[in-house]
């Protein structure tokens, strides 16, 4: 049901859009229309990247739509697929749901055809769009809901040759640390449907919040054109952290729900340590406190396990099983692919 005025195979720079079908009260042949730039020069990898797959999570978008307004044909070898605002109806609304169909996009995988707006934009990419792909970049930050330590992350996929390419793209970011992450909440991801189909998959949290500080903008940005230029498709002198000066990435993992700590209660959350700080077993992480009965002591969130804060809740005012806190174990790159 998705078409463009954009020819995939045609070599050179093109921006248009992906026009997906959709009617309301005030129109009834409407179409959401999801800007789209593709670079083509010769041949190499095709690479696929993404922003906005939540549309309140704006930092891979700016920096989707710098490159998109910045390179030119000569600086591709292969196919440069860019999309700054997938959600393009709930980054028009600053949510992170669709606002025309409440649906996450991260959770609609592999999609339908004839589904919502967010069904068929995820059909969309299932079928066309990962299937050309050499490699998919889904660059996600905590939203208004979650503040991470900026970092690169992946899955630990279980075909070894996929994994160590997703190893070495994810270290290309270049990020201070490095995050191998399960899935809590359901499935349907967008990762793991490109996972699936074999693709080198790199996926990030880039902070959060409303306010993205310039440091993560740059971080963004260079990031992914660092990681462009791993892959092979964006010309130019690829960077490592030892080139750069800095100290190598600290790995970590929250493969267990346990590493994943949720309010037990409705209330305000206190963060008590600093985002990257190292914690201890049974070292407070933060608190929960109750307006109506300030009378009552807080509860204490406490660290399940030794390791790094990678990210907590941003908004204070927390309902019971929200997530407050994600507890990384620092790990070697030897004992990920030994797994």
């Amino acid at each position: 049901m998705i078409t463009t005025q954009i020819d995939l195979s045609r070599q050179g720079k093109q921006q248009g859009y992906l026009q997906v079908p959709y009617s309301h009260n005030l129109g009834g042949w409407a179409n959401v229309m999801i800007p789209m730039t593709v670079i083509a020069r010769g041949s190499g990898p095709t690479v696929l990247a993404l922003g906005g797959n939540h549309g309140d999570e704006y930092q891979g978008q700016v920096a989707i739509m710098k490159l998109a307004q910045r390179i030119s044909e000569g600086d591709v070898q292969g196919r440069l697929i860019l999309i700054p605002s997938l959600n393009f109806p709930a980054a028009l609304a600053a949510t992170r749901l669709s606002p025309i169909d409440g649906m996450n996009l991260n959770r609609a995988f592999p999609g339908d055809a004839h589904g919502s707006v967010t069904s068929q934009i995820a059909h969309y990419l299932t079928h066309e769009l990962f299937p050309i792909s050499d490699a998919v970049i889904d660059i996600h930050s905590g939203g208004r809901s979650m503040e991470f330590v900026p970092c690169s992350h992946m899955h630990v996929v279980s075909d070894r040759a996929q994994r160590q390419s997703m190893l070495d793209a994810m270290l290309a970011w270049n990020t201070d640390f490095c995050f191998l992450y399960t899935d809590i909440a359901g499935s349907g991801l967008l990762p793991v449907e490109a996972e699936n189909q074999g693709k080198t998959v790199i996926t990030t949290e880039l902070g959060g919040g409303e306010a993205i500080p310039a440091s993560v903008h740059r971080i963004a940005h260079d990031g992914l054109v660092n990681v462009l230029r791993h892959l092979g498709v964006l010309s130019g002198a690829l960077q490592s952290r030892e080139s750069l000066g800095l100290p190598p990435t600290v790995l970590t993992q929250a493969l267990e729900s346990k590493n994943y700590l949720l309010a037990p209660e409705s209330g305000i959350f206190e963060v008590c340590v600093e985002l990257g700080d190292m914690v201890a077993v049974d070292q407070p992480i933060g608190r929960i406190h109750f307006l109506e009965r300030p009378d009552r002591q807080p509860i204490e969130i406490l660290a399940p396990k030794p390791g790094y804060l990678i990210c907590m809740r941003s908004p204070c005012k927390t309902q019971q099983g929200d997530c407050v806190a994600v507890i990384g174990e620092q790990v070697c790159v030897e004992s990920v692919m030994a797994r």
